[in-house]
């Protein structure tokens, strides 16, 4: 079978399924044929190997059950990086790449004013994509040497989400900084990995900046989420739940439902090892970033909110 028969074979396919059939399609063949999208057209005659055929088919199966495209290759780019992902890590999306951003403005001045080594926390960081993006940004755009870069310390309840996030540590270290100019040594100098249920293990530690993607879904709405077989993990997703991982109740016994639980015990925590005119960046829903922070201006911080690409409010900005 030709690129072509196949790629019409299986966007028929898929267009029962998925809201982008041909894009699906495109990213499995680029994938299993390690062709860039130009090679793919110039090449749409060629006979697909056999293991590759296997390979593609099952691969269509998988993405007909909801399962995303991004866990059957193992790959999602973001900020213009690769980063590995599975079902134990949320798949990274562009509106996040808004915190990153908005982090790396923050850092490039008080990197340049300060005479400390600044300190980052990634709190709940899953594949490590926000913390990892800021740290190859400084390196590969603004050629930060190694002595002036900060301090990153990745956290997450999940071993499994850590293991992710240490593979993607590795791979972007060793990919992106075997320069002379940077330290070969980078993954034990500058960046540590810490499995904690927020910030219970880092008794004792400040951070300059806290970035943070939280569980911020409303229970119920999880539910209607996983319903589509994407299959992202519920403990990445629902905010209403306990710091002892029970769903959350009101004082009056009802379950709580608007996503921030863990918000509000984050916030408080976040302040405790929040260093002087430290800066708490925080992703959330455009349906509770207003009740965010609020939480945050009730433990005494100034808010701002940022919008995502589709003008929806995703980004507290705590300080």
């Amino acid at each position: 079978m030709t690129i072509q028969e196949f790629k019409t074979t299986a966007i028929k396919k898929l267009s029962e399924t998925s809201p982008s059939p041909q894009l699906d399609v495109e990213v499995l063949l680029q994938y299993s044929m390690e062709y860039s999208r130009t090679q793919l057209l110039l090449n749409r005659d060629k006979q697909i190997p056999q293991e590759k055929l296997t390979w593609l088919t099952a691969a269509v199966e998988k993405r007909r059950t909801g399962l995303p495209v991004a866990y059957i290759t193992g790959h999602k780019e973001f900020f213009g990086y690769d980063f590995f992902v599975s079902p134990a890590v949320l798949i990274p999306k562009p509106d996040t790449e808004i915190l990153v951003e908005r982090a790396i403005q923050i850092l490039l001045p008080a990197i340049q004013k300060s005479e400390k080594t600044l300190s980052v926390c990634d709190m709940c960081t899953g594949s490590g994509c926000i913390a990892l993006s800021v740290l190859c940004t400084l390196i590969d755009q603004y050629n930060i040497p190694t002595e002036k870069l900060p301090f990153f310390t990745l956290v997450d309840i999940s071993d499994e989400a850590l293991k992710i996030a240490q593979k993607n540590t590795e791979n972007l270290v060793s990919k992106y900084y075997k320069r002379d100019r940077v330290n070969q040594n980078l993954i034990q100098t500058n960046i540590k990995l810490v499995n904690s249920n927020l910030f219970e293990k880092l008794t004792g530690e400040s951070f300059d900046v806290i970035l943070t993607n939280p569980p911020y879904i409303p229970h119920s709405m999880v539910k209607e989420l996983l319903k589509d077989g994407r299959n992202e993990p519920v403990l990445a997703l629902d905010g209403d739940v306990t710091l002892d991982g029970k769903a959350a109740e009101t004082p009056e016994g009802e379950l709580l439902d608007d996503g921030l639980e863990i918000i509000r015990n984050l916030i408080p925590q976040a302040k405790e090892r929040l260093s002087e005119c430290g800066i708490i960046l925080m992703e959330t829903g455009e349906y509770n970033a207003e009740a965010a922070a609020l939480l945050a201006q009730n433990n005494g911080f100034k808010t701002q909110i940022h919008d995502d690409l589709e003008g929806q409010h995703r980004v507290v900005e705590i300080y």
